[in-house]
């Protein structure tokens, strides 16, 4: 399976001809979703789900197919009949020859006094890879390649080391990184890299890995 990162937090896998997108939000690029024989949306927040592009996308290619919680799937469904699947924590499936696992049920917190969204992360292909969305998800599940949100308004270093090593992957690819600058990566390598037990890695937006 072929791994290519996008801007942010959206990624394309590829296999036997197929390609699954997950989160092609305002902050990807306009055509990370295009092409995709399967979207999955982790949540409703802008970065990760933009309903113009998710539109675009299905009308192009009447086979495309998104997966994705109540708050997204409301908002196209009456549109594409058919075509966009809810699906909640603990839910399993099969898109395109992509098996996919549904774990995780809220956001991080962000702030208390701001109330948090549903959201929930995506385990590829009996662990090849696992998404969380914007939560420091944990699934009952060995997770062999890790997509970790390095940088976020709800986390810290700390915490992101912490979760590298809960989930304890064999490798860890960084997302949510738009709003990291090219001065604080260095930081964010060394520190993750050392102590969170596991190899860590980085992708800039276009750049592929073999899984």
């Amino acid at each position: 399976m072929r791994l290519t990162k996008k801007s942010h937090s959206c990624v394309r896998l590829e296999k036997d001809g197929r390609t699954l997108v997950v989160d092609p939000g305002g902050f990807s690029e306009e055509d990370a979703a295009l092409g995709a024989d399967v979207i999955l949306v982790t949540h409703e927040h802008p970065d990760h789900f933009d309903e113009g592009r998710l539109r675009a996308v299905l009308e192009a290619d009447p086979a495309a197919a998104v997966w994705t919680l109540r708050s997204v799937a409301e908002q196209l469904s009456a549109a594409f009949p058919g075509r966009v699947h809810t699906v909640g924590h603990g839910d399993a499936f099969t898109a395109a020859g992509f098996d996919v696992q549904v774990h995780g049920e809220l956001h991080a917190v962000i702030h208390p006094d701001l109330p948090r969204v549903t959201n929930v992360g995506y385990l590829v292909d009996g662990g090849a890879l696992f998404h969380p969305g914007d939560a420091l998800t944990v699934p009952d599940h060995p997770v062999r390649t890790l997509m970790l949100p390095v940088m976020a308004p709800w986390n810290k270093i700390s915490e992101v080391i912490d979760y590298v090593r809960e989930v304890r992957p064999e490798r860890a690819y960084d997302i949510h990184d738009a709003l990291l600058t090219d001065l604080a990566r260095p930081i964010y390598d060394r520190q993750i890299g050392e102590l969170g037990g596991a190899e860590h890695l980085r992708l800039a937006p276009g750049a592929t890995a073999e899984l």
